[in-house]
Formats: structure tokens, sequence, C-alpha cells
């Protein structure tokens, strides 16, 4: 991998990083304290950190890479949302089959999530001039 790969790696790594914070956050509040449904408090969490994520990685990581503006948004958003249903598989299997803990799951799901963002990302949201 270049260094600038590298970087970039680093980078999202760091972008998701504080997504992960959003995420956790927003699921803590609304499954313990408003008493939403574990998932449907999961999603409420991704999507907030999607939105994050997306401003902080095209200004950031991808070095303003804002150029297409909402469709850009599209291609990021169908990505965090397939993203998101990978997220959802993950926790569920591992509460329901393997009787893990809901937020040591979650934290598995995130790490299998950020390779698949990473890579849809980085080949088809900031670099495709035609989104």
């Amino acid at each position: 991998m270049d260094p600038i790969s590298l970087i970039r790696v680093i980078k999202f790594g760091i972008v998701g990083f504080s997504g992960l914070g959003v995420d956790f956050s927003v699921t803590y509040v609304l499954k313990e304290k408003v008493k939403f449904n574990k998932y449907v408090a999961n999603t409420c969490g991704f999507c907030c950190a999607v939105i994050s994520n997306f401003f902080l990685n095209a200004y950031w990581t991808f070095s303003g890479s804002l150029t297409r503006g909402v469709l850009q948004f599209s291609s990021f958003a169908l990505i965090a949302m397939l993203g998101l249903l990978i997220n959802t598989v993950v926790i569920f299997l591992l509460v329901k089959k393997a009787d893990l803990n809901f937020y040591l799951s979650k934290l598995a799901a995130i790490a299998v999530v950020f390779v698949w963002n990473y890579l849809m990302n980085n080949y088809v949201t900031f670099s495709n001039p035609h989104l």
C-alpha cells in the first residue's frame, strides 16, 4: 500500500472512530433512556454516524471531494445502508446465535462494516466523477 493510501485509510479510521462515538451515544440514549427497541436504536445511531462521516470524509479524508452534492451523498448513503444491513445481520447472529453481549456484537459488526465502507467509498463515492 502506498503512503497516500495508508494515510487515507488512517483518516477514514479516525473519522469512523468519531462516527463510532456518535453511533454508540445515540444508540445508548435511545435504547437505555428512551427505551427504543435495540434494533431501531441501532439504526438511528448508525444513520446519525453516516451523516457525520460523510461530511468529515468528503472534506478531510478524501481532500475536499464533495464535488457532486446530492448524487455523491446518495452513493455514500446507499453504501452505508448496505453496511447497515451487514451490521444488523452480524449483530443479530452474534446476539441470537452466539449469545454474545449486544455491545460487543455491535463492536464486531462495526469492524466488518468498516472494511466494506472504506473499499466502496474509496472506489465508488469519492473516485467516480460520474456519480
